[in-house]
């Protein structure tokens, strides 16, 4: 897996909340086999028109957002399915930061990402972002009077910096094993590979043909 330590980019923004997984990649992409060719068809239904020219009214077909690698939505997004195809075609697709708020409906905290599509992140290298709506709001402002602006992400830090005139600065939390994770760039299998040895001593250990 990649390690994420900073990353800068293009901010692109989508303006939809409650984004499911079946319109981040939709079902008639997933009979492939294999891991990849999935970044061509992120939001295909909203991306092209019947004919299969781009649709000129969606948000990421902006001459502006050409090779944004961070990705700004509303509120639940990944939402739907599990599908993990739908994180591949967003990391093949460019983006390495999605960024989404958390909001309060009564006493209610309505998530910024679906929790299976958040944990998905993590096993490919993209990491998710959790701001308050207010933060969001003020995010999407500014990269709909300035097109093209860029962030710098810093994991070690966790912050956020947008490069707007006077740089603006938001802080983020994230669950330190996942930090760890992305800092190491350590999927799955590289987390048992840490414990090898371990694993290989128990094996000497332990005959599997002897009941115990």
């Amino acid at each position: 897996m990649e390690v994420f330590k900073t990353h800068r980019g293009i901010v692109a923004t989508l303006d939809r909340a409650n984004v499911d997984t079946d319109a981040i990649i939709p079902k008639q992409f997933l009979k492939s086999i294999k891991r990849t060719g999935f970044g061509e068809h992120l939001f295909s239904d909203w991306r092209y028109l019947e004919d299969g020219n781009p649709n000129p009214e969606f948000s990421l077909n902006r001459k502006e957002f050409k090779g944004a690698s961070i990705l700004v939505v509303r509120n639940n997004f990944g939402c739907g399915s599990s599908r993990e195809h739908a994180v591949w075609a967003v990391r093949q697709y460019g983006f390495r930061v999605v960024v989404a708020p958390w909001k309060m409906e009564g006493k209610t905290q309505v998530p910024a990402f679906a929790d299976i599509f958040k944990n998905n992140c993590v096993k490919n290298s993209v990491l998710t972002i959790e701001l308050a709506e207010e933060e969001v709001e003020i995010i999407f402002q500014l990269v709909s009077k300035n097109p093209g602006v860029q962030a710098t992400v810093n994991l070690e830090k966790e912050r956020f910096y947008l490069h707007y005139n006077k740089e603006m600065t938001f802080a983020f939390d994230v669950d330190p094993s996942v930090k760890s994770r992305l800092l190491s760039g350590l999927d799955d299998i590289g987390l048992t590979l840490q414990k090898e040895k371990e694993i290989s001593d128990f094996e000497t250990r332990h005959d599997p043909q002897i009941q115990r």
